[in-house]
C-alpha cells in the first residue's frame, strides 16, 4: 500500500491525542490533537433551556465554534471585526449540535442546556471532525461532574459519538485527510457515527469529479475503521479521567 506525503497509509488516521481537563473552570472541557490540527472543546451547563422549548420538560445541547486568527498559515480576520460569523462557521456549529443532541436522552437533561465551545488553535484539515470528537469528552466530563455532584441522576448520553473526513485524492481513497490533501481532493466527506454503529450524519460531495458505489462504499468502510479507533481513545481518556476524580 504506497504511503502518503506524511508516511500514512491511505487507511490512517493522524496521530491522535485527547486530555480532558484542559480547562479550569469549564464543567467539562478537553484538549483535541489530530495531526497538527488542534482544538480546545468546553461544555458548560445552563438551568434554563431557550424560550421555545420551556415547560417541554426536556432539555437542549447546542454548540459554537470558532477559529483563532492564527490558526491558519495567514492571519485570518475575527469574525466579528468582520460582521458577524460566516456561513461556514454556522454550518459547522449546527453540525456539531445534531451530532451531539443525536447522542443524548434530552428528556433526561430536564430543562437544561449544555453548550459546547469548540475554539480552532491550529487548524490543518478536519477542524469539524475533531471539534465533535472532542466536544463528546467535555459533554460526558460534565455531565459525569453534576452526578458526582448530585445534581443529576445519571449522565444523559446514551452513547458516545465520533466523526472523521475521508477524501478521493488522485483516484485514492484516504482516510482522515490533512489540509493539502483535503484541499485537492475531487471528493470530499465528512461522517458522524453513534458507537452503537449507526451513522448520524454523512456529508458528501464531489469538488471536482464525479464517483462510484465501490468509491462511496470504501469511504465508509474506512470511516467506520477510523470511528471505532477514535471511540477506543475517547474511552480510554475517559477511564482515566474517572481514575483522577475518585
Amino acid at each position: 500500500m504506497p504511503q502518503r506525503h506524511n508516511g500514512r497509509n491511505s487507511a490512517s488516521l493522524r496521530p491522535l491525542a485527547f486530555a480532558s481537563g484542559a480547562l479550569t473552570w469549564a464543567e467539562g472541557s478537553c484538549r483535541v490533537v489530530q495531526g497538527r490540527t488542534e482544538l480546545l472543546c468546553a461544555a458548560s451547563l445552563d438551568d434554563r433551556v431557550p424560550p421555545w422549548m420551556r415547560n417541554a420538560g426536556r432539555g437542549w445541547v447546542t454548540a459554537e465554534y470558532g477559529m483563532l486568527p492564527r490558526s491558519t498559515s495567514e492571519r485570518m480576520r475575527r469574525e466579528a471585526a468582520n460582521g458577524g460569523q460566516s456561513g461556514r462557521t454556522l454550518e459547522i456549529q449546527r453540525l456539531i449540535g445534531r451530532a451531539l443532541r443525536a447522542v443524548h436522552s434530552l428528556e433526561a437533561m430536564g430543562e437544561r442546556t449544555l453548550r459546547l465551545d469548540c475554539d480552532v488553535i491550529n487548524a490543518d484539515g478536519g477542524t469539524r471532525c475533531a471539534a465533535i470528537n472532542g466536544a463528546y469528552i467535555a459533554a460526558a466530563c460534565a455531565w459525569e461532574a453534576l452526578v458526582q455532584r448530585g445534581l443529576v441522576r445519571a449522565s444523559p448520553l446514551r452513547e458516545a459519538v465520533a466523526a472523521v473526513s475521508c477524501v478521493i485524492n488522485q483516484d485514492r481513497v484516504l482516510l482522515d485527510p490533512d489540509y493539502s490533501e483535503d484541499s485537492t481532493a475531487s471528493v470530499d466527506a465528512n461522517f458522524v457515527f453513534a458507537e452503537s454503529g449507526k451513522l448520524i450524519e454523512v456529508q458528501m460531495s464531489a469538488e471536482g469529479a464525479a464517483f462510484s458505489d465501490s468509491q462511496l462504499n470504501e469511504m465508509l468502510s474506512l470511516a467506520r475503521q477510523g470511528a471505532g479507533e477514535i471511540f477506543a481513545a475517547q474511552k480510554q481518556t475517559l477511564e482515566e479521567a474517572r481514575a483522577k476524580s475518585s
